[in-house]
């Protein structure tokens, strides 16, 4: 037992520590606050205690638990609310609204009994990661896995209800040894859990949304980087990316953002309802909640807490889409835990080390074989990172170190989102680096010319970005003709392609088929106009052609009737700009 010797905030000193590890969870003081243990000089200890700690004294006990942070994994997890250290919200709100110090509580359910079905028999070979029974959550099968490093034969396995610290099955090791497995397991934060191989990422995370989808798509274990000032839609374009995303699993972490704006997500989501299966979102989703006026040590600790149970499910073989909201809170916890063990500090006061901080979570992303000796499964855990650069300004620290790992940028503008554009993704300042991984797929799923009319319409709006300069000094009357139908043609991209409204239930997300003809009938207006003002067809005729409207409207087609009516529209086209002569 160590003592108290020296308190700063959130990082505490204590004394007689010698034994103790990093990045042991250790009890701070009388109420027994937890902490963890961040450096070690000697026998003196610097621990962030996860809990406010006023009215700590020098001299108080510290006691060491042996423990490294770690989360419980097991059925119980989809549809919780936690803090950053996985104390359920809902069980803490009991006690009343604020928080009570010292609290110790099981993150999971220990007295509800689930119903497990074994899938092997006793006498089974297994290994590390092997699934040996399922358990219906929701509508997920929640696979129970033989955990970590232990080899050997089942030696007996159990059907019907049990809790989930209930011995379900035995496994005589290959020592001869014992051991009890339960559905409940623990895994330490801070540690990746093992894959037996990272595989190429060729798969897309399809969101519903057509900027996204079309122009800058993101890939299944891939990671992208959603930078904005405040009032652009961060929050919301990650509420629309969990609801609308084609992964089975969703992981939202609050990380540091204004109580106001978690208690929005809090309860607009018990609200969402799955598009893919009718029933609430929720029923396949975990959120961490740590808001700014948390701890500041939890704060730092709900990203690992967050990442760590994607990783648990994409173990089980399932697509998990991890929603960090926002990462620049978390560096700034990082920043005061660091100002406060007097560290050297990097750029704007940012330790040193931020940049391989965001690197080691970002890289705890992927398409993974998950480990297993009875079957190959595949998983992934796909990450969309916020960012909150203060004015938007993204040359700053986090900003700058999250480009620098993650291959997706989807740049938020604030003009945009005045203009309420949604979603206010710029499309000349965005990119996405898995173009070539991607370029496969969507050529055998979806057609083999996605890929050129995406970069024409691409070419266009950047050649709509030169003629705007010169639209401001002189005005759209005084251009050519040729280079004005260009501003038209760019305008129905903008309006009628990439703006979506999120609260119209079919605009509020379109299949990749859709966005195809979407984007096809609008290049085919623009080709067949342009042919025709070269035959001297009036600029006007063009622009108020009546196809325009028609292709306006397409966004609210249903899918069914989408490619039926792009035809229609197209067959209109060709009628109206075919030249007599």
């Amino acid at each position: 037992m160590g003592k108290l010797k020296k308190i700063s905030g959130p990082v505490v000193t204590a004394e007689l520590m010698s034994g103790s590890q990093i990045n042991e969870v250790v009890t701070v003081g009388k109420e027994k606050l937890m902490g963890e243990i961040i450096s070690l000089k000697g026998a003196d200890a610097a621990i962030q205690v996860y809990e406010d700690t006023t009215g700590l004294k020098p001299g108080e006990p510290v006691e060491s638990t042996g423990n490294s942070l770690s989360v419980e994994l097991g059925p119980g997890l989809l549809s919780g609310v936690f803090d950053g250290i996985q104390r359920p919200l809902s069980v803490l709100s009991e006690s009343g609204s604020f928080i009570q110090r010292g609290v110790s509580i099981n993150s999971l359910d220990r007295k509800k009994k689930w119903d497990f079905l074994p899938i092997m028999k006793a006498g089974a070979s297994v290994s590390a990661g092997d699934v040996i029974g399922t358990v219906k959550e929701f509508d997920v099968e929640h696979r129970i896995m033989v955990p970590a490093k232990v080899i050997g034969k089942i030696d007996e396995i159990k059907s019907g209800k049990f809790t989930i610290e209930d011995t379900i099955a035995t496994i005589k090791d290959k020592s001869g040894k014992t051991v009890k497995i339960a559905m409940l397991q623990r895994w330490p934060v801070r540690i990746p859990r093992p894959v037996k191989e990272k595989r190429r990422i060729e798969l897309p995370l399809l969101t519903g949304t057509r900027i996204i989808d079309t122009f800058f798509p993101l890939a299944k274990g891939g990671a992208s980087a959603i930078p904005g000032p405040f009032g652009s839609g961060k929050t919301v374009a990650q509420t629309s990316l969990a609801k609308f995303c084609n992964a089975k699993i969703i992981v939202y972490i609050g990380c540091g953002e204004r109580g106001n704006e978690m208690t929005e997500v809090l309860t607009e989501f018990p609200k969402l309802t799955d598009p893919h299966s009718g029933k609430p979102l929720m029923n396949r989703t975990v959120l961490i909640a740590n808001t700014s006026n948390m701890p500041v040590a939890a704060r730092e600790a709900s990203i690992y807490t967050g990442i760590t149970i994607a990783e648990y499910y994409r173990d089980m073989g399932y697509d998990v889409a991890l929603m960090a909201d926002s990462t620049s809170r978390w560096a700034e916890a990082m920043r005061e835990i660091s100002g406060r063990m007097e560290e050297m500090p990097g750029e704007e006061g940012y330790p040193a080390y931020l940049t391989r901080k965001l690197a080691e979570f970002y890289e705890r992303t992927g398409r993974t074989t998950c480990l297993s000796t009875n079957g190959d499964r595949i998983g992934s855990v796909t990450a969309v990172g916020a960012v909150s650069p203060a004015g938007g300004d993204i040359s700053e620290p986090v900003s700058q170190g999250t480009l620098r790992v993650t291959k997706v940028f989807w740049a938020l503008d604030a003009a945009l989102a005045r203009r309420r554009h949604y979603p206010a993704i710029n499309w000349l300042k965005s990119y996405s680096l898995y173009h070539d991984d991607l370029e496969q797929w969507y050529d055998e799923n979806v057609a083999e010319d996605f890929y050129d009319l995406k970069n024409r319409a691409m070419q266009l709006l950047q050649k709509e970005s030169e003629l705007q300069n010169i639209v401001q000094l002189i005005g759209p009357d005084a251009l050519p003709d040729k280079e004005r139908l260009v501003l038209e043609a760019t305008k129905m991209i903008r309006e009628d392609f990439l703006q979506q409204n999120a609260y119209d239930s079919i605009d509020a997300q379109s299949t990749l088929t859709k966005q195809y003809h979407m984007l096809k009938t609008i290049l085919h207006f623009y080709d067949k106009a342009a042919a025709a003002l070269s035959l001297e067809m009036p600029f006007d005729v063009i622009v108020n052609a009546p196809e325009k409207q028609r292709i306006s409207q397409m966004k609210r087609v249903v899918e069914a009737d989408v490619e039926k009516t792009c035809k229609t529209i197209t067959a209109e086209i060709d009628a109206r700009f075919q030249h007599k002569g």
